[in-house]
């Protein structure tokens, strides 16, 4: 016991790591990832603060509910090959989790540690194991059930979709996956740059859903190639969307439709899949631009005005409310200020200035200022009256959320959305309004966060099973049945 306590004090006074990152002069001109890996020692170290508590918070506080404390331990002992196979038999994609998930939010954030001091870095511990085996050969898949004989397609190869395919492969399912673009992987593969998330790592993790069985099939547009309805009658026994959210939102603002005003969407897309900084070489055109402005404050907005630099144009990021109220990664808006984006807080986008050709020249904005709180404690926001500025510009890139393609309900009129478009489903088993047909992530929440989506997948897959097996999908004897 006494042991116990000593380890316990030395763990919450050990100093919590600091990531060493590429210089930020340097990376604001290549899409080289900017963090850079640790070593064995510093994450058996980092490790080593864990206190294990008997009641965990960090798990309750992971949407997929990984027992972190369990990983932890093996690095902690020196066996990262063996957090890596526990993580796998809880997560299809620890090394993207590791690196895009707002762990401040949710699991480090809920680190007893955090109470009084640094929680544990349990993100980068997370992206070090899952590294780890990569790089050295290491990984194992998890074991798969015996088949069972039953068919389930999975709609989008974005993070619902792998979550919920490798979830019902293990479980001994035939799953194929039906992904509209030319690329696995989704939102990873298009809209999240290469200095945040390295597709290699995104190909990787597709190719080791590929060995559990897997069959992607791309270029395939589910609601154009064939329908959901179409997909139950030839053969499979249940259906999962995970299509996520990719219809942009705009500003409706006069001169929005001018040349030179790009959705996040696009823009993200030409430099992530299309590859543009790389033209002539990818046949896609590039954007030319001396000063690009994107309009948003969250962790797209980010990622659309960090790529703006390192195409080599001036970057400013216009939001209308103030920097504590920004949605986006503190960690995000710290590396976009580090790189030489300039924030333009508290101001508002009134109109698109396009000159005789239609070309996009400024972005007349106004300046806000904060109001008193709500009911839910935030402040709103209020134009200054005769505070009208124009900031010159060549291309405007707006970020400001997304919703889902209604082209899959369109076609399937057996489900149901919501007044957001979104589609309706049954809170407690993720079932849609069309029975063996179930959804989860972006298309059901809206634009959320990657693990979010993983989460929602992982629940459904769960419920796929219990559907498939002709068990009842909720326990009729739970007080929420009543």
């Amino acid at each position: 016991m006494a042991e116990e306590k000593v380890r316990k004090t030395r763990a919450s006074g050990l100093p919590r790591l600091v990531m060493p990152e590429q210089n930020p002069v340097r990376r604001a001109t290549n899409f080289e990832e900017v963090p850079y890996g640790i070593s064995l020692e510093v994450a058996m170290d980092e490790a080593s603060r864990c206190l294990r508590c008997p009641k965990p918070r960090c798990v309750s506080a992971c949407p997929v509910n990984i027992n972190i404390p369990q990983f932890i331990a093996e690095i902690a002992e020196g066996n990262p090959q063996g957090a890596a196979e526990k993580l796998k038999t809880q997560t299809a994609l620890p090394a993207v989790c590791g690196r895009v998930c707002p762990q401040e939010l949710q699991c480090e954030g809920s680190c007893v540690l955090g109470l009084r001091g640094q929680p544990v870095a349990i993100g980068t511990l997370e992206r070090f194991a899952a590294d780890y085996v990569r790089q050295n050969n290491l990984e194992k898949l998890p074991e798969k059930a015996a088949p069972t004989g039953k068919r389930v397609a999975v709609i989008g190869c974005g993070p619902a979709g792998i979550t919920a395919a490798a979830d019902l492969a293990i479980a001994g399912h035939e799953v194929e996956v039906f992904e509209a673009l030319h690329l696995p992987g989704g939102v990873l593969m298009y809209g999240i740059p290469q200095f945040r998330l390295p597709k290699e790592i995104v190909a990787h993790e597709v190719e080791q859903l590929k060995k559990l069985g897997v069959k992607i099939h791309l270029n395939y547009l589910i609601g154009k190639l064939e329908s959901v309805d179409q997909l139950m009658r030839e053969g499979f026994d249940a259906v999962f969307i995970g299509s996520g959210a990719g219809l942009p939102m705009f500003l409706g603002i006069p001169g929005e439709n001018s040349v030179g005003v790009f959705s996040a969407n696009e823009f993200l897309t030409r430099f992530n899949l299309m590859k543009a900084y790389d033209f002539p070489n990818h046949a896609t055109t590039p954007i030319h631009a001396k000063h690009i402005i994107t309009v948003g404050g969250g962790n797209v907005a980010m990622d659309s005005s960090r790529t703006a630099l390192r195409i080599g144009a001036k970057s400013t990021l216009v939001y209308r409310r103030a920097r504590e109220q920004m949605p986006a990664r503190k960690e995000e808006v710290h590396h976009a200020e580090q790189e030489g984006v300039n924030l333009q807080l508290l101001t508002n986008p009134k109109r698109v200035i396009a000159d005789e050709n239609g070309k996009v020249v400024a972005l007349e904005c106004v300046k806000m200022e904060l109001g008193e709180p709500d009911e839910s404690g935030r402040r709103s926001v209020t134009e200054i009256p005769g505070s009208e500025f124009q900031i010159p510009c060549d291309a405007i890139v707006v970020s400001i959320g997304n919703r889902p393609n209604p082209l899959i309900p369109m076609t399937c009129k057996s489900l149901s959305t919501t007044r957001k478009g979104t589609l309706e489903v049954d809170p407690e088993t993720l079932q849609t309004s069309m029975a063996g047909v179930f959804a989860g992530g972006d298309v059901v929440s809206g634009a959320a966060t990657v693990i979010s989506a993983m989460g929602q997948a992982k629940k459904a897959a769960s419920n796929i099973n219990k559907y498939l097996r002709g068990e009842p999908l909720k326990d009729e004897a739970a007080p929420s049945a009543l």
